[in-house]
């Protein structure tokens, strides 16, 4: 199973005031793990910035002055999503934001569901922890994924701790730590971010692992769980 956690950054919050689309970010996950493969870029969004946008993600107009815009990346995006299922958080507003740069470029499928299945972790995470904070920073905390080399948004990193906590939220684990991922992820071989076509894939070093068996009463839990979580979805 081929899944793809998503996000973006924006100029602002709503796409009805002309806000654009300024960064994303993807993480492939296959069968439950991280791959290594991972589509970012950077985008032109021929507009300002709002000054509370910038002080989350600390992106400037200046610094999107060589960026490409949405039209020049669409396909690659799309082939890199297409047929899977995107992992968001808060999807509402992530779709919304590249629904709005698929009309904006008169795309001929203009709606996310066209190109791949939808999963907002938000929803699923207000199901699980009802009444408690479900932002992705609170998660981080809950579940002990470790963002403390975070110091401003960003979409590529923020996808990074998504796709921690989605696993951990749905009963997986990773072996890659925050700092490690983030110096693989983020910065391409000159130091720099990464931009369209930096996608890379790689495999671990193989590890000598302790194999601990389910019990037949553990692993039925476990599959009533896995079928809890699949029917909130």
């Amino acid at each position: 199973m081929r899944q793809i956690v998503l996000d973006t950054e924006t100029t602002g919050l709503s796409t009805t005031e002309g806000h654009r689309i300024i960064e994303i970010g993807c993480i492939e996950l296959v069968n439950r793990r991280i791959t290594g493969n991972h589509f970012h870029t950077y985008l032109n969004p021929d507009r300002d910035i709002d000054e509370g946008a910038e002080r989350v993600h600390g992106i400037s107009r200046d610094d999107l002055e060589t960026a490409p815009r949405f039209g020049e990346i669409v396909d690659e995006l799309l082939d890199f999503v297409r047929d899977t299922e995107l992992v968001i958080h808060n999807a509402e507003f992530d779709v919304g934001f590249l629904e709005h740069e698929l009309t904006l470029i008169e795309h001929g499928k203009p709606r996310i569901k066209q190109h791949a299945l939808v999963l907002d972790t938000l929803t699923l995470a207000r199901k699980l922890h009802p009444g408690q904070r479900n932002s992705l920073d609170a998660l981080c905390k809950r579940y002990e994924v470790d963002a403390s080399n975070r110091e401003l948004h960003g979409a590529l990193i923020d996808a990074d701790l998504l796709a921690r906590v989605y696993l951990a939220m749905t009963g997986g684990q990773t072996a890659m730590t925050l700092e490690e991922s983030a110096a693989t992820l983020g910065r391409n071989d000159n130091g720099g971010p990464r931009t369209a076509g930096n996608r890379e894939g790689g495999r671990s070093a193989e590890l000598d692992l302790v194999v601990v068996r389910a019990t037949e009463s553990e692993a039925a839990a476990h599959d009533a769980l896995v079928e809890k979580i699949r029917k909130s979805v």
